[in-house]
């Protein structure tokens, strides 16, 4: 099993959603996060100045599948998030050890 961590822009989870249920891909965990990357913000114009804006708004996106589905789930994500321009976002592949369904018990791929 492994997770998979999307930052993203917001303006696009929607689509993303709609993409990932398409291939029956809907069970995800979404957070409403702040970061910077290499751009280390943005510098807005405002009518008394420039406003530098250090942490942008973004969308954490959290799924937990079967290995073999990975590739499928980053392309889609890639396909549907990807504008070519600065702030996209990345994604994060990590191993899981185990899944524990609460409720009942299960556990490993059954969890899911």
């Amino acid at each position: 099993m492994k997770k998979i961590e999307a930052i993203i822009r917001s303006e696009k989870l929607d689509e993303l959603r709609e993409a990932l249920d398409a291939q029956g891909l809907s069970s995800m965990t979404v957070t409403e996060v702040k970061g910077r990357g290499a751009q280390k913000g943005i510098t807005l114009e405002w009518r008394v100045g420039n406003y530098k804006v250090e942490f942008i708004p973004k969308v954490k996106v959290e799924l937990v599948v079967d290995a073999e589905n990975v590739d499928k789930i980053i392309e889609i994500i890639d396909r549907v998030c990807s504008t070519g321009k600065v702030g996209d976002g990345k994604i994060f592949i990590s191993p899981v050890e185990e899944v524990i369904r609460i409720r009942t018990g299960e556990r490993g791929t059954k969890a899911l």
